[in-house]
């Protein structure tokens, strides 16, 4: 199964720890993480999120066992209840749903292991550390953008098709959209497109069809549903740039949409760095050093810079 308060702290900071913390003793040398994710092991953004565990045990020495869990939130509650009776030396993981993980996390605690929630906070959730976005504001920077650009005003209506309804992630998202719609007047409706990349395409490209005339903008709340924008266009008819997007960011899908016009601004979420960074507050948590502290990432582009991390993505 395996495979914010917000202080930050510099990255030299960070590595430093690392580095420096398994040459204390011997004592280091067998400890065992785990990283659980509630993402589907083909969604694209994840596969970054691993390459950034992976790296980081090649780099300390470490081993950390992996799972991915696809929105179950049953089955990502008994893994982590798996790692806690294995004696893990920390755990890190994203959150399924609020509230989901609080009671798990506890159960950690109790055993003496450190908890990092990365990707989707849960503030009350009781654990050590959050690494990740702050999906309140990046929900408002994207309503914003909009906003300020002159895409959408009073009586507006965007429509915002995420993954999977009511998970913490869209919950936040949403969150930080209506605090800048609301006051406005502009209508927002959210649709769900699931997981499978083939039936997202069909039900946006239904979706678009039978309401293309209301649609003055679109928030892509997840990462397939952003990268499938200029597909979904292209079936319906809808040249690049007729309908204003923003959304996720963390696929070359999207970045290469954001360069041929499709979407307007994405957000990279750093999420190789996001796992790195929360194995080693893992790991500092799991010797003594507790993490005072919160690392917030994520960094809107536009087709300016879109290349960059394009090549990030595709190891250009």
């Amino acid at each position: 199964m395996f495979r914010r308060f917000a202080r930050p702290i510099s990255l030299f900071l960070i590595l430093l720890f690392v580095f420096a913390i398994p040459m204390a003793g011997s004592a280091q040398d067998d400890m065992v993480f785990y990283w659980v994710s509630h993402g589907a092991p083909t969604d694209p953004v994840w596969t970054y999120f691993l390459e950034g565990a992976v790296q980081w045990s090649e780099d300390t020495g470490h081993e950390v066992r992996t799972s991915f869990h696809s929105g179950d939130v049953p089955s990502h509650q008994e893994a982590i209840r798996a790692a806690i009776a294995a004696g893990a030396a920390g755990i890190v993981t994203s959150t399924p749903d609020p509230g989901s993980l609080t009671e798990v996390i506890a159960e950690a605690h109790a055993a003496g292991i450190p908890v990092i929630i990365i990707n989707t906070e849960d503030k009350t959730s009781g654990r050590d550390a959050y690494v990740g976005g702050d999906n309140v504001v990046i929900g408002r920077r994207w309503a914003q953008y909009l906003v300020d650009n002159g895409y959408v005003s009073e009586g507006s209506f965007v429509w915002m098709p995420v993954e999977v309804p009511g998970a913490t992630y869209q919950v936040l998202e949403t969150e930080g959209i209506a605090s800048v719609f609301d006051p406005l007047g502009i209508t927002y409706e959210i649709t769900e497109a699931t997981l499978d990349q083939a039936e997202i395409i069909t039900r946006m490209s239904d979706y678009l069809t039978a309401n293309r005339d209301r649609i003055d903008a679109i928030i892509g709340l997840g990462d397939l549903v952003t990268g499938s924008i200029a597909r979904v266009f292209d079936q319906v008819g809808v040249a690049a740039g007729d309908i204003p997007v923003v959304g996720w960011g963390n696929s070359p899908e999207t970045a290469q949409e954001v360069l041929d016009g499709y979407v307007n601004a994405a957000m990279w979420q750093d999420p190789q760095a996001t796992s790195y960074m929360g194995l080693s507050m893992a790991m500092m948590a799991a010797v003594g050093i507790p993490p005072g502290f919160d690392i917030i990432v994520g960094t809107l582009y536009g087709a300016d810079t879109a290349q960059v991390y394009l090549d990030i993505m595709t190891g250009n």
